[in-house]
């Protein structure tokens, strides 16, 4: 199966687009330094700092170092690199291990057969190996096992994300039109698979003297969340960047903040399976502002 991920971009300067400026990196959290706008500048120098924790977390995406199908193991249920026999069981896996496998299920050491459904990620996985995480992943009806290690080579290689620099004007006001009963589409995910994708609903604001639509899915709690691209994705920014709106008003309005536009999992590492912008979800138009690329890309 195909794990590589997208191409990623160059350092070239963007095209002008509705509010170009510098792209040069914004200023480093560590510093101290607060983008001239006071407090806003400042709630964005602190969404900045958790994002490197979380992304440099011992469990965050860096510490991802596989993602195997259990539909591609060999007889018997053995999976590359990781210790036991793994067998999709209706709406459960089985585990089947010795205790010379070193693994351990809730913090005991198994020896025998345990049943296990889909974890909600690293933090909530039942099964270990030492300091990894053995994560039970189901999608679309497919069963996984991801690996999270604190000790991989991209956790312990990260220099940091590059960011364009702050600016207030890509802050911008926008409404919340939800789709009467949503919409299931099929969209490439970076995996090289097509997975379904439900929509929630569209959210539109203007940019560049023009009015833009993107769509958007709604997660648990009806947050929002929009995988989108624009003139720089592939250029000057990674190819596609995932963007989680503020809260919704009762009217419908909401501020669409794109200098907190984000890198999806997969620039972090191989083996995650983000899904590509649906169509209509390209802005013919430059979005300077948000998260680049990694550090050295």
């Amino acid at each position: 199966m195909n794990t590589s991920r997208p191409p990623r971009s160059s350092a070239s300067t963007p095209a002008p687009g509705p509010a170009a400026h510098s792209s040069s990196g914004a200023p480093d959290p560590s510093a101290g330094s607060v983008p001239p706008d006071g407090g806003a500048g400042q709630e964005w120098l602190e969404w900045r700092a958790a994002r490197i924790a979380s992304v440099t977390a011992p469990y965050g995406p860096l510490a991802l170092t596989g993602t195997h199908w259990l539909a591609d193991a060999a007889a018997g249920g053995s999976l590359p690199g990781v210790p036991g026999r793994w067998t999709a069981d209706g709406d459960e896996v089985v585990l089947t291990a010795v205790p010379a496998d070193g693994l351990s299920v809730d913090g005991r050491p198994l020896g025998g057969s345990v049943r296990l459904g889909p974890d909600t990620g690293p933090d909530g996985a039942r099964v270990a190996r030492g300091e990894q995480r053995l994560v039970v992943l189901r999608r679309e009806g497919s069963w996984a096992v991801r690996v999270f290690d604190p000790g991989a080579a991209a956790r312990r290689a990260f220099r940091g994300i590059d960011v364009f620099a702050y600016d207030p004007r890509w802050a911008v006001p926008a409404v919340h039109r939800p789709y009467p009963d949503g919409r299931e589409i099929r969209v490439d995910n970076a995996d090289g698979r097509r997975r379904g994708l439900h929509l929630a609903g569209e959210v539109v604001f203007e940019a560049g003297g023009a009015e833009h639509r993107l769509a958007a899915v709604a997660e648990a709690g009806g947050a929002l969340w929009i995988v989108f691209a624009d003139g720089t994705s592939g250029r000057s920014s990674y190819r596609f960047r995932f963007l989680r709106p503020g809260t919704t008003a009762a009217d419908g309005t909401l501020t669409l903040d794109f200098n907190r536009a984000f890198l999806p999992p997969c620039a972090f590492a191989d083996h995650f399976i983000c899904p590509f912008p649906p169509p209509g979800n390209t802005l013919p138009l430059d979005v300077p502002a948000g998260e680049r690329n990694l550090t050295g890309d």
